[in-house]
This record gives structure tokens, sequence and C-alpha cells, in this order.
């Protein structure tokens, strides 16, 4: 008798269990996400940060000093950091983070068609714990050896620890290179060291050998030869409403293109040997973007800077930059 219930209850264990539904999976890091944060309505700048794998930091344009930790697994914010230590932000429009534990964000926008004298990077050491916290910042200034400009991109290499602005005009940018190490106590300038595409930001591959500019309506990625650029192809980057944003994954394997906006998202692109990422031939995630540029992902490289793609789409690209401006200066 005892077996026989043993048995029995067994069974409707078993069945009990095949009829309950799976436990739904926990998205996984460095997918596609929705940034949660109403506070968040200008994500201009996209970094993966080096000490918390999955997490993401990003900021306003025109805000107090403080840059905010996104949690890729649920969109939300995990940390809201106010920097100690600078004065008001005018236009912040890039993120960066460097090899040596610290946090670069650029302060380079220049809505008035480069008027301003000088421009601000500041950097403050990454936090070890993720929480609301206030951190002391050191204020950089920056010149450029051509005179003023408006940029949006600011990248910091992983390996030498040199920073780079790429600015951006109507018909074309420049790349930046800056001294060796910033001083607090002095005027940094960054000299162009090369001719690049109209961009509104960048970032470099994890390992250092790749730069990855995007804008409105493209995105190219360069082989690093040392400082210098090399080869370029286009990556395929997904259609954004305000494509402000663009970050490697820790591991390289995928570019994270992000936008403004209210509860704006974070799409994920895969990337091949050619781009910094891992093993060609991945398809692409999520996104279904293509590229302005390209018409489609992963063009072969031609070095042709912005292509003739861009060309054709010239005349919308400045209907979207005085579109932004106009929004700005009321």
């Amino acid at each position: 008798m005892r077996s026989s219930f043993l048995v029995t209850g067994a069974v409707a264990l078993l069945l009990c269990s095949a009829a309950a539904p799976a436990a739904a999976a926990e998205p996984g890091p460095d997918q596609d996400f929705t940034i949660e944060d109403t506070r968040i309505t200008e994500s201009s700048g996209l970094a993966a940060s080096r000490a918390h794998p999955g997490v993401y930091w990003t900021h306003n344009d025109q805000d107090q000093p403080r840059v905010f930790a996104v949690d890729s697994r649920t969109g939300r914010t995990v940390a809201t950091v106010t920097l100690s230590g600078v004065g008001t932000p005018r236009d912040m429009e890039a993120i960066s983070v460097g090899p040596d534990g610290h946090v670069y964000v650029g302060d380079i926008g220049d809505n008035l068609g480069g008027s301003w004298d000088h421009v601000w990077v500041y950097r403050f050491p990454e936090p070890k714990t993720l929480k609301d916290q206030t951190v002391r910042a050191t204020q950089y200034d920056v010149k450029y050896a051509d005179g003023p400009r408006d940029a949006e991109a600011l990248m910091v290499h992983p390996k030498t620890g040199r920073v780079y602005i790429a600015s951006k005009h109507e018909d074309g940018g420049g790349l930046y290179e800056g001294p060796a190490k910033l001083t607090a106590k002095g005027t940094n300038t960054f000299r162009r060291v090369a001719e690049v595409p109209w961009v509104t930001d960048g970032a470099f591959s994890p390992d250092g050998g790749h730069l990855l500019l995007r804008g409105y309506l493209m995105a190219r990625v360069y082989a690093w030869n040392g400082g210098r650029l090399g080869a370029d192809r286009s990556v395929g980057a997904p259609f954004q409403g305000q494509a402000e944003s663009v970050s490697y994954t820790l591991d390289g394997s995928a570019a994270m293109f992000g936008s403004e906006g209210t509860g704006s998202r974070v799409l994920r692109v895969e990337l091949d040997g050619d781009s910094g990422g891992g093993p060609s031939g991945s398809p692409p995630a999520g996104s279904g973007g293509t590229d302005a540029d390209a018409g489609g992902r992963g063009g072969e490289k031609d070095g042709g800077g912005f292509g003739l793609g861009i060309v054709v789409l010239a005349v919308a690209t400045a209907a979207v930059v005085g579109f932004k401006r106009l929004l700005r200066r009321r």
C-alpha cells in the first residue's frame, strides 16, 4: 500500500512539473535594451563599464554635472554619479572609459558653430560600488590647434590612454589627438591628425585595434595603426531618430548604438573580425537596421570616408543638424 502511494505521488509530481510553465529566462547583458530612467532625455554618449560588465555609462547634453550607470539587463539606472570639483557643463556630448580605471566625459559640444575658445573634459575614477554618490572629478581645459569647433565624439584609447576628439561640420570633420597625458594646470592642445566623416560619437575597440565612428546616417570602422587611421569599412548601423551614441561591448563582439529621447532604445549590432569584433559571419542581432551609407550590414573595405551614399544623403544630414540646433536655441 505504501509503495503504491509513493508511486502515485511521484507520478502526480511529475505531471505537475510538466504542466507548470517554465520560468522566464533573465535577459543577458549587452543585448538590445530600453533606457527606463525618465531623467535621461538626451543620451548623447555611451560607454561600456570596465569595472561592471553589462553596465553602460550615459549622460544628458545640457544638465547637471552627472552621469548615469544603466544595467543593460533591465534598462534601469543602477547609479547616479554627481561630479564635484567641476563647473557647470555647457554641452556634454561624449563619454569613454580609459585604461586607467577612470571615466572621461567630453563637455565638447558647441551648437553655436564653434564659438567657445575652449571646451572641457572631466575625469573621475569609475566607482567600485554602483550606488548614487558624489565623486571628485578633475576638469581639463581643451583647445584645438586650428581654432574652435563643434564636436560630439570623444574616445580614450584602451592601451595608451590618449584622448581623441572627432569634430563635426556639415561638410565633414576632423580627428584630433590630445597630448600624451592631460594636465589640469594648463591648456591641453588637441591637434588635427586625420579627416573623418561628420560624426556624433565614436569608440575604440577593446583591443585598441579599431576606431568606430557613427553619424546620423552611417557608421564606419577604421583600422588603428599606431595612432593613425588605416583602411575603413561600413558597419550596419540601425536607423534611429536621433542617432547620438555608440560603444563597443566589453568583449568587443558587438557595437551598441543609442539615441536621444526619453525611453530611447540601445541596439546591439554584431561585428566581425574586420570591425574589431569576433569571428566573421555572425548575423546582426535584434535591430534589423540598415546602414544608410552601405545599404546594409558590413560592407566591403573601400577606404572612401563618406562614400557615395553619404553624398546622396548630405541634404538630409544638414536638415537634421539644423533642426537640432533650432531646438536647442529655444
